[in-house]
């Protein structure tokens, strides 16, 4: 709603005059050199309803047009972008800002008592000069900031927000525009999706807002880092550090929480390991650090490091500590022990009595073959042993090739025979 200042003349003075809006880096996009379309006066206010110069510009490629929606003075009081409404410091919607932080706003919402109000917040705004926000009560970074908060904010722009609507000619099938078409072809979302019922009203004042629910309902699921059991470990793993990150930003960051006995910075893998001189130090660290430490706009991940003693390795670990691995399929039995092939040079099968038969009598044993002992009776407490695996007890009795048979390798004479 465009107005002359000769048409009408009441409350002219109130109108608010500005040369650039205040953005969020979403809302403002990735181009460097956007251009804006400037509008004095040119809409009212969705809040205050004050005339209030706008702006319209285009935040990227195959983005659609932008355009400002509240006036600054409101955006300064709730510290909130005019295009979105959400908070400029943490990206969140107002009522999980001021759920978090507990805030309770006094800004009117009657029409006699709203335009009152906004001109005395415009009067002390313009005397401190100063946008910080929490003179009529407002929140922003007056307070000190909430772990809640720290753990939902964004740390990077979210493009995705400035697609072009969806297309509804295309829904119905009627679009004939085909890749010219400025709108999305995609299907729309669930109609009964309380997402799809968004007021602006709603997300300024902090009530019934559907995206607030959506984030409070995800805050109460995020996980927890529970201490491990073993009390010796006090070493901290800290992922998704970059490439860029030196040693004295983590011992800065991470030395309030106790003394640091060493950092060390893997840059091939983009980790970083914080050991401490004790637990309690190290719990300390991860408590205040678990989804809440962002340093160079990169949001790390903390996790507890694991036991030097206790690393894991392919297959299963006894009680004695040693690793026992899977059997491998396909191979030989074990040797047989060096006085089994006395008279047997090549581990050839052997009939029942395993001996030759009495025309090769010479070849047999002088002494005695006897069976092997039974093993000691086992104490009453200990284990029985493993079972030995399948290709060790139930295997072949050995490979067996035909230019190993002692006939043909003249070991023995067939002819002579008696």
């Amino acid at each position: 709603m465009a107005l002359s200042k000769s048409s009408n003349t009441y409350g002219r003075t109130s109108w608010e005059d500005s040369e650039f809006p205040i953005l969020c880096p979403t809302c403002l996009g990735d181009n460097p050199y956007v251009r804006m379309m400037k509008e004095k006066f040119g809409s009212e206010c969705k809040i205050c309803v004050r005339p209030f110069t706008t702006f319209r510009w285009c935040p990227g490629a195959r983005m659609r047009f932008k355009k400002t929606e509240i006036c600054q003075t409101c955006a300064k009081l709730k510290n909130v972008c005019q295009t979105c409404l959400l908070d400029l410091e943490y990206g969140l919607p107002i009522q999980v800002r001021d759920q978090a932080l507990n805030i309770k706003d006094n800004i009117a919402k009657s029409d006699v008592n709203k335009e009152y109000f906004i001109q005395n917040a415009e009067k002390q705004l313009s005397a401190t000069d100063s946008g910080v926000p929490g003179i009529a009560g407002g929140s922003g970074k007056a307070h000190p900031p909430s772990d809640l908060l720290m753990k939902l904010a964004r740390t990077a722009p979210y493009y995705r927000r400035n697609l072009p609507h969806i297309c509804s000619f295309w829904v119905k099938g009627e679009c004939k525009r085909g890749e010219e078409c400025p709108y999305r072809h995609e299907k729309p979302t669930d109609p009964d999706d309380p997402l799809a019922d968004q007021n602006i009203k709603d997300r300024y004042y902090g009530t019934n807002d559907p995206v607030a629910e959506k984030l409070m309902r995800r805050a109460a699921t995020l996980p927890r880092l529970d201490p491990p059991e073993d009390k010796s470990i006090t070493t901290l793993y800290v992922g998704n550090i970059g490439e860029k990150m030196l040693e004295k930003e983590l011992r800065d960051h991470f030395y309030q929480y106790g003394e640091i006995r060493s950092i060390t910075i893997v840059s091939r893998q983009q980790c970083a390991f914080v050991t401490y001189v004790t637990r309690s130090a190290a719990e300390l660290a991860a408590e205040g650090t678990f989804n809440k430490l962002i340093i160079q706009n990169r949001r790390l991940v903390i996790r507890w490091g694991k036991s030097q003693g206790k690393q894991n390795v392919p297959g299963t670990t006894s009680a004695e500590g040693t690793t026992r691995f899977e059997p491998v399929p396909g191979l030989p039995r074990a040797l047989p022990h060096p006085e089994e092939l006395e008279h047997n040079f090549f581990n050839l099968a052997q009939p029942t009595n395993s001996f030759p038969t009495a025309s090769y009598s010479q070849y047999a044993p002088t002494y005695p073959m006897q069976a092997a002992p039974p093993p000691a009776n086992p104490a009453p407490n200990q284990a029985p042993p493993p079972p030995l695996p399948g290709f060790l007890a139930d295997g072949p009795a050995g490979i067996h090739y035909p230019s190993q048979d002692p006939t043909r390798l003249g070991a023995i004479n067939k002819t002579r025979q008696t």
